[in-house]
């Protein structure tokens, strides 16, 4: 029998919501908190705007902190005064916002994000803050808003598990007020904080999937959730099984499974599909629920992270429900191949041979290069819907991290310049990095078999641009991929505070941002 402290079937989930939020005409002053955030620009010094009226309240008591060199307005920075009358709010947090010339979007990200933290850690349920960057710092309001509720939700995310609750009362955020005394200003903002808390949630959800433990996040719970969003937002969706892949030919994406206990699932959510009159968008995810390598077996150490292999298939679930609750005027299908990687006696090989549901063969020469397998099917499919542009994302080679390193940027190939071009626009306003990368013609013949149309792998050397090659055989349309390897989980980088240890959500703000661009 299992002991009282057996884990429960269940996990914990850390925050089952994010914090509330709204915006609210009042002047800062009169903000009631139980913390209230201001901001320093680096290099300012006599405080203004919002920030001027609380050290005018608090009798210059922020303009002695920069006269002694005690703030510096440095991006990050979080200093906390203790009013004794002047304000409502029983705390003063002053987050720094970097230099002018360098500030933007996610400048205004990370400083909300730092302050929230800060909140939190002392307490705060409440928190009151200032729109970063919609007066001197030059942003649109409804951006700057964004920006700032952004930071502050993502940062209070936290996954909990089947850690035990801790003895004392957990410390997060229960409420984030945007506050702005200019009425003129308020539908902006209104906007932006809406716009905010969809894609909050959109990362949250990601976020789950991809910590999941792999015995639960199994191609078939993927399949469950996607039908469980779908019933919340409306969003068309169909799960399929085994015996529709095979109807459809989908040898690639089938031979992933053949070594696993657990069956496949091929997810398709829809968004306005009956909207003839838009062009259609189609995202595919890669949802390798585990990857052990199969029998091209990976070491012990390099297995360990990889649950983070259906990212890319929990980043499409995520821009898909942020898509939703902001009912945006887009045509979106999304396509999730999700099926775990495993060695056993009926598990495909080095040598075999595959049909994928285009006709293209395969030939095999890692079974550790399956991700491209299961997406090369669903490329194959996605030119069913006749698409006018799809782009897939996926944690698919080493090779993209040691070109751009751990945490640093996903890899971008693209077949259109327009496409390219409007995800690197959204890559600069979500601060979710893409590098665009070549489609050499080398990279199609280093996978060239002798016994098929292609072979899974082109060696060591490359190897992120012919797995671009590869995918691109099983494409008709203007297509991108994001290789997001790399990029799937964080340590927690102080750099990024909105970025806790575990997973990113990579994905979710860079393709919701490209749709609403789009639309």
């Amino acid at each position: 029998m299992p002991s009282d402290n057996a884990p429960s079937a269940s996990p914990r989930l850390g925050l089952p919501d994010l914090p509330a939020a709204d915006v609210a005409h009042v002047d800062v002053l009169a903000a009631s908190a139980d913390a209230l955030v201001v901001n320093l620009f680096e290099g300012v010094t006599s405080p203004g705007g919002a920030t001027g009226a609380v050290d005018a309240a608090l009798g210059g008591a922020i303009s002695r902190l920069l006269a002694g060199g005690d703030v510096t307005g440095k991006l990050g920075e979080v200093t906390v005064l203790y009013p004794t009358a002047g304000v409502s709010a029983p705390r003063v947090l002053i987050t720094g916002l970097g230099r002018p010339d360098a500030f933007g979007p996610e400048a205004a990200r990370r400083a909300s994000a730092a302050a929230a933290l800060r909140a939190a850690e002392l307490g705060a349920a409440r928190l009151a803050t200032v729109v970063h960057g919609a007066g001197a710092g030059g942003l649109a309001p409804s951006d700057a808003a964004q920006a700032t509720l952004e930071g502050a939700l993502l940062a209070s995310y936290r996954f909990g598990g089947w850690r035990a609750p801790s003895a004392g009362p957990a410390r997060r955020l229960e409420q984030i007020t945007l506050v702005e005394h200019d009425a003129a200003r308020l539908p902006q903002l209104v906007e932006g904080a809406r716009a905010a808390h969809a894609v909050g949630r959109g990362v949250a959800f990601a976020r789950d999937l991809v910590n999941l433990p792999p015995d639960h996040a199994t191609p078939d719970y993927l399949g469950r959730q996607a039908q469980a969003l779908a019933e919340r937002t409306g969003l068309r969706v169909a799960v399929h099984d085994r015996a529709w892949a095979e109807a459809r030919g989908m040898g690639a994406f089938l031979a992933v499974a053949e070594g696993s206990s657990r069956e496949p699932r091929f997810i398709e959510l829809g968004h306005r599909e009956e909207r003839k009159d838009l062009p259609l968008v189609v995202l595919v995810g890669k949802g390798v629920t585990f990857d052990s390598g199969g029998l091209s077996l990976k070491q012990k150490d390099g297995m360990i992270p990889m649950k983070s292999d259906m990212a890319g298939a929990a980043a499409v679930l995520g821009a898909m429900l942020a898509v939703a609750e902001l009912d945006l005027n887009v045509r979106v299908v999304a396509l999730c191949p999700c099926v775990e990687n495993m060695p056993d006696g009926a598990a495909f090989r080095p040598s075999d041979v595959l049909v994928a549901g285009t006709g293209l063969s395969v030939e095999v020469l890692s079974t550790d290069a399956e991700g491209r397998l299961a997406l090369a099917d669903a490329l194959g499919y996605a030119r069913s819907f006749a698409p006018a542009a799809v782009i897939d994302i996926a944690t698919l080679t080493g090779a993209s991290v040691v070109a751009l390193g751990e945490g640093v940027a996903a890899s971008l190939f693209a077949t259109d310049p327009t496409l390219r071009a409007r995800l690197e626009t959204a890559a600069d306003a979500t601060g979710e990095r893409v590098w665009p990368m070549p489609l050499f013609e080398e990279y199609r013949a280093a996978i060239e078999s002798q016994i098929a149309d292609l072979k899974n792998s082109g060696g060591a050397k490359g190897g992120v641009g012919t797995a671009a090659a590869f995918l691109q055989a099983f494409t008709a349309y203007p297509w991108a991929h994001v290789d997001m390897a790399g990029m799937a989980l964080a340590n927690g980088q102080k750099s990024r505070p909105y970025l806790p240890a575990g997973a990113t959500g990579y994905g979710v703000r860079l393709l919701v941002e490209f749709l609403r661009d789009w639309a």
